[in-house]
């Protein structure tokens, strides 16, 4: 059985992207899987999809927008599954086969961060881990959660920081497995009016964080002063 997690909460997403991630999903993996969605609002949320609500996790009042909450993925009982679980945000585009992401040797599997290749930090875009393995994380976490957010700026630091240091079987996915849709696949800022955005043909998962979100690149809109793009069709054929 695969296990596939994704978490919804606040305003930012809707049932419908959660809908539209398990349809990618389910397009691109072998059965049998489960599918859950832990949140705090499961309405619109398709039957096929199993829906939790959030794991505890003490996050500040002025923090809960940011991805804290992830850590929750940690707690001991996690919708009663088993085993490995493969956790997706959900402002991704599967465009290849999830299977090999359940396959790839370590106990725990996480994008290395484009934007620090010489540093020890994950992107928590996608990750594998043992159900329950972790929950020491969280625990630490939820003890003094003012302390690690003073030390580390993100959840994606605080967790890949902490198992290194610990000296847990932490291992990055090929680089060619997951990709930024805004590092790999944009052309230069000074041709993005012109050219379109690329398809990265060897890869499985193109992670679209920040902004533009799929939607965004389909119809070549990017919010912010001085950003143009051109439409981006072969999104719209995955991201459905």
């Amino acid at each position: 059985m695969k296990n596939v997690i994704c978490m919804k909460w606040g305003d930012a997403y809707s049932a419908q992207d959660v809908n539209t991630l398990y349809s990618m999903v389910a397009r691109n993996i072998t059965p049998p899987f489960r599918f859950a969605c832990f949140t705090d609002d499961a309405s619109g949320i398709r039957d096929e999809v199993e829906t939790h609500p959030l794991p505890e996790v003490n996050v500040p009042p002025h923090r809960l927008h940011e991805a804290w909450r992830k850590l929750g993925t940690f707690t001991p009982d996690l919708g009663g599954m088993e085993g490995d679980a493969l956790f997706l945000d959900l402002d991704i585009v599967i465009r290849d086969s999830l299977d090999p992401f359940f396959d790839y040797p370590g106990d725990f599997c996480i994008i290395h961060n484009w934007t620090h290749p010489d540093r020890v930090v994950g992107n928590s875009s996608v990750y594998r881990f043992k159900i329950g393995d972790l929950s020491w994380v969280l625990d630490r976490y939820n003890a003094d959660p003012e302390k690690v957010m003073a030390e580390r700026r993100n959840e994606q630091i605080y967790l890949t920081e902490t198992l290194h240091e610990s000296g847990y079987d932490m291992v990055y996915w090929p680089a060619e497995w997951c990709v930024s849709f805004k590092k790999h696949c944009m052309p230069h800022r000074l041709l993005a009016p012109f050219i379109a955005p690329r398809e990265p043909k060897d890869a499985k998962i193109v992670v679209f964080h920040g902004h533009p979100k799929p939607d965004e690149a389909i119809r070549g809109e990017w919010k912010g002063k001085w950003k143009w793009m051109r439409p981006t069709p072969w999104v719209a054929r995955h991201w459905h």
